[in-house]
């Protein structure tokens, strides 16, 4: 069941003049191995951001390092959570992200859904993706 969706759409160039006008932005808002992207990657990433806190909808003291995003070997997107976002996503039934992201100048663009499995889907899941990528971390902790 779909529990949010989210989309956002972010401007290159102006993200560019944010962060030089406000440096810290980098590392309030990406973890370490993010800051170390290109300036497109960096765009992406923080329209996913912005699409993961509206698939939760807008939750108040969402802590933006609490959600990243890493690729699979192939370079496909998806979502890790931990913290604030991961809680928020618990308390909301989400146990799994699907992500799609693009950027092609002068725009990045990023779309959320989160979802809720049931145990059956969860476990053909695990057959078809036994890394668990996009899985919600409290859900895959207790498939262990």
């Amino acid at each position: 069941m779909i529990i949010g969706t989210g989309i956002d759409v972010v401007n290159i160039e102006r993200f560019e003049k944010i962060i030089e006008r406000n440096p810290a932005l980098l590392n309030r808002v990406f973890v370490e191995h993010e800051r170390q992207l290109n300036l497109r990657s960096l765009a992406a990433r923080f329209a996913a951001k912005e699409a993961i806190a509206k698939a939760l909808r807008a939750p108040a003291g969402m802590v933006w390092q609490h959600c990243w995003i890493e690729n699979t070997q192939d370079g496909a997107p998806y979502i890790v959570t931990e913290g604030t976002v991961a809680a928020t996503a618990a308390s909301l039934g989400i146990n799994r992200w699907h992500l799609s992201i693009t950027h092609d100048d002068p725009v990045a663009i990023a779309s959320v859904v989160a979802e809720h499995l049931t145990d059956q889907d969860l476990l053909l899941l695990a057959q078809l993706d036994p890394e668990g990528r996009g899985l919600s971390p409290v859900r895959s902790e207790n498939n262990d």
